[in-house]
């Protein structure tokens, strides 16, 4: 028998904790994602197709489906030209904050600059929707707190999901029906795709 009541060398202090990796920081589940996309400014279709490559490349990222394109009038700012517009959703294992930093680094790629609020740009990349998750954060605010009065995200959201709803506003059905069409119109001669 062994004699367990021999004194023990001291435990060595445990390591300092590693700084939190990416992979550390996803989730363990899949979530549904809804992200709207914009352009003004140079080849608009060109710029969202890319936009759309970028996303469906992303390390825990699969995107399920891509809306019509759609033509929409500038909402606020100062004057500009006309946008391409168009909604996607994916299922991801990232966590908000690492779809949020995915979307930036998408607009970055593509020569975004933030000079004036609301003003024409490259590409913008808004997180609109994230399964599960309700949260207002100056950062990311979820769900997008304008998207239930935006027509260019409910209609273009409403052609590839119907039945969605948007927490705390109803079915997105209902809220296209109370904004109304005014400034959007859908570009069926223009065409996005998931499997480029």
């Amino acid at each position: 028998m062994t004699d367990t009541s021999a004194a023990r060398t001291p435990r060595e202090p445990a390591p300092e904790r590693p700084a939190e990796t990416t992979a550390q920081r996803a989730q363990l589940s899949w979530s549904r994602v809804v992200l709207a996309l914009g352009s003004n400014l140079g080849n608009r279709l060109e710029t969202l197709q890319g936009a759309i490559d970028e996303i469906a490349d992303t390390p825990g990222v699969t995107l399920l489906r891509v809306s019509p394109v759609y033509e929409t009038d500038p909402v606020g700012g100062p004057e500009q030209g006309t946008y391409f517009n168009a909604v996607v959703e994916v299922r991801t294992l990232l966590t908000p904050d690492l779809i949020l930093e995915r979307a930036n680094s998408i607009e970055e790629a593509f020569q975004r600059v933030r000079v004036e609020r609301w003003g024409p740009r490259t590409l913008d990349v808004d997180v609109i929707w994230f399964e599960h998750v309700t949260q207002d954060d100056p950062r990311l605010t979820l769900p997008h707190p304008r998207a239930h009065e935006r027509s260019f995200v409910l209609a273009p959201w409403h052609d590839i999901d119907p039945e969605a709803e948007l927490p705390g506003h109803g079915p997105i059905a209902d809220l296209l029906a109370r904004v109304g069409p005014a400034g959007v119109h859908r570009r069926d001669d223009l065409e996005l795709t998931a499997d480029r």
